[in-house]
C-alpha cells in the first residue's frame, strides 16, 4: 500500500502530573513515522516537569495546552475537538503504542472501507515498562460485551471521524468508563472489528486511575450497561443472561488462544 492511501490520524494524549512517563509516550508516537499525522497534547496543568516536556516536542505537536479541564474525559473531548483526522484515537500519558501500529491500522482502514472501528491486542505492563502479561482478546459480541464487561482495550482501538461525529463524542458524564459508553454507542451505529495484532502497551500499577478507582469505574460501567436493560424486569433474567455471556466469552476466548499459564493466578492477583 503507498504512502497516500493511508488515513490522516489525530492522536490525542491527555495528560495530568505524568512527568515520569509522558516522553515515553509522545516518543512512542512520533516514533510511528506515520506520513500523515496530527498529535494534540491536552495537559490538565500539571505542577510537576510534564509542560516543560511538552514543549520539547511543541514543533511536531499541532495543538498543546497545559491548563485545568476537569479530567481525563474534558481533557480528550477538548484534544478531539483540534483534531482533523480521518482516524481518531487517544493514548493516555502512561501507556505507549507498538511500533508500527499506526501504519498497520491506517492500511486495515485503507482495506476496509466497510469498518468503522478495529481494536487490537495489548501487552499490560508495571510501572517500569516490564511485561506482565498479553490481552489477547475475541472479536465485539455485544451480548458478550454487555453482560460481562467492557473488554475493548482503548489505547489498542481506533475509530473513523464519521462514527465519532454521528455518536456524538465521548460524554462528560462519565470519568472512568467514557470509553465504554463510547464503544456500546458505536455499536449501535456502525461495525466494529478485532484484529489479533498487538498494538499498544498498557501500564498496570497501583497509581492507575482505574485501579485505584475500580469500584467506581464498575458502577459508571453498569450505568451504561443498565440502558440496554430496560426489559428486564426480573433478576435472574439478567443472571442468567450473564452467565450465558460469561461461558460463551471463556470457551471462544479458549479456541482462539487468548488464554496462557498463570492467567488465572495473574487475573485473581490483578484484583
Amino acid at each position: 500500500m503507498t504512502v497516500d492511501q493511508l488515513p490522516k490520524f489525530s492522536v490525542v494524549v491527555p495528560s495530568f502530573n505524568q512527568a515520569k512517563y509522558i516522553e515515553l509516550t509522545l516518543r512512542s508516537i512520533l516514533d510511528q513515522d506515520y506520513p500523515d499525522l496530527e498529535l494534540i497534547v491536552i495537559d490538565g496543568g500539571s505542577k510537576d516537569e510534564s509542560p516543560a516536556i511538552i514543549r520539547k516536542y511543541e514543533e511536531q505537536i499541532k495543538f498543546w495546552c497545559s491548563e485545568p479541564d476537569g479530567g481525563q474525559t474534558q481533557g480528550i473531548i477538548k484534544g478531539m475537538a483540534h483534531a482533523s483526522g480521518e482516524i481518531l484515537c487517544f493514548l493516555n500519558s502512561d501507556d505507549l503504542f507498538e511500533p508500527n501500529a499506526l501504519r498497520e491500522v491506517g492500511a486495515y482502514f485503507a482495506a476496509h472501507p466497510d469498518v468503522d472501528v478495529v481494536y487490537g491486542d495489548a501487552l499490560w505492563i508495571d510501572a517500569e515498562g516490564n511485561a506482565l502479561r498479553q490481552q489477547r482478546e475475541i472479536p465485539f459480541n455485544r451480548f458478550i460485551w454487555l453482560y460481562t464487561y467492557n473488554y475493548v482495550p482503548g489505547m489498542s482501538t481506533f475509530w473513523r471521524r464519521s462514527i465519532y461525529d454521528r455518536a456524538g463524542g465521548f460524554n462528560p458524564e462519565y470519568q472512568l468508563a467514557f470509553d465504554a459508553d463510547l464503544w456500546i454507542r458505536f455499536s449501535d451505529l456502525g461495525t466494529i472489528r478485532h484484529v489479533p495484532r498487538q498494538w499498544s502497551r498498557m501500564r498496570f500499577y497501583p497509581q492507575q486511575k482505574n485501579r485505584r478507582l475500580r469500584e467506581a469505574s464498575d458502577r459508571e460501567e453498569m450505568r451504561i450497561r443498565s440502558r440496554y436493560f430496560k426489559n428486564q424486569t426480573v433478576p435472574s433474567t439478567y443472571a442468567l443472561r450473564r452467565k450465558l455471556a460469561l461461558g460463551a466469552r471463556m470457551v471462544w476466548k479458549f479456541f482462539n488462544g487468548c488464554y496462557f499459564p498463570g492467567y488465572h493466578r495473574f487475573m485473581e492477583k490483578a484484583q
